[in-house]
């Protein structure tokens, strides 16, 4: 027994290790981002811990670039895609997982689908059809390709399927027709769900790169990520410490929204899981 525990604290010992090892190993970048934004451009090399402070980097880099219009462009941006998928995702999850009806299931495997096609994949055909539509350098084209999320779709027929049917009959019964029960019944119950969603799909649009850079042309519907990429070219002559201090200044809504909900996010995510 003694030696059985003494295995048991060995393992333990060494799975913390690890975890602080892969915690430190990740913040390790961050970190020095914090040290050169807050730092002259001297110290982005030069660890010296009486080093002076300043915040001048945040004001060299937020004149340098329409950073205000990369903010609005990028808030607008996340509100429209969010809105779209949880509109669009509570429709559809609410049919899948409450109605019968001729190739329900065919249909549902084919949005399953969409989970293993990365959107990157579909590029130029999203950019041949927004041409067409003549929204090439908008906000909407970047946008919508991302509004019918099979994702979201997904977690709410599963969630919506834990849903007891004695809630639906009763809704009924006080005269709620289909909608009125998809909102007074199922929508209330799956909040957690819509939460953890939420989250996931505003973080991955703020930092989504590859399809803004390629639709968009002009400063005016450049989201933050793009507008970051171009301020830190070479050719812009700009110091490290600068380039530390816009990314800094980018990434922050996301570092304080996620030390704010970080346990709303792990609740959310352990009450939506998949049954």
């Amino acid at each position: 027994m003694t030696r059985l525990g003494g295995e048991n604290r060995l393992s333990f010992s060494l799975e913390t290790l690890g975890a602080w090892l892969l915690g430190l190993l990740w913040l390790a970048p961050l970190l020095y981002a914090v040290w050169t934004a807050f730092h002259p451009g001297e110290y982005a090399t030069n660890f010296v811990l009486t080093a002076p402070l300043t915040l001048q980097n945040f004001v060299a880099a937020w004149n340098a670039a329409p950073f205000a219009t990369y903010f609005v462009n990028t808030m607008v941006l996340v509100s429209f895609i969010l809105i779209g998928q949880l509109v669009l995702s509570t429709l559809a999850a609410f049919a899948f997982a409450r109605f019968a009806f001729s190739g329900r299931d065919l249909l549902f495997y084919l949005v399953l689908i969409q989970l293993m096609i990365t959107p990157d994949v579909l590029a130029v055909e999203n950019y041949r059809t927004m041409y067409a539509l003549g929204l090439v350098d908008t906000i909407t084209a970047i946008g919508l390709p991302y509004i019918a999320s099979a994702f979201g779709i997904f977690l709410l027929r599963q969630t919506f399927k834990t849903v007891p049917r004695e809630l639906e009959d009763a809704a009924r019964v006080e005269g709620c027709g289909t909608l009125g029960v998809l909102w007074r019944v199922y929508v209330p119950l799956a909040r957690p769900t819509y939460i953890a969603y939420g989250l996931v799909s505003v973080s991955f649009h703020w930092n989504n790169f590859l399809w803004p850079l390629i639709i968009t042309n002009s400063v005016s519907t450049r989201p933050l990520t793009v507008g970051l990429s171009v301020f830190s070219s070479t050719d812009q002559g700009i110091d490290w410490s600068v380039i530390t201090a816009a990314t800094l200044m980018t990434s922050a809504p996301l570092l304080v929204g996620f030390l704010l909900f970080q346990r709303q996010f792990v609740q959310s995510f352990m009450r939506a899981g998949i049954r």
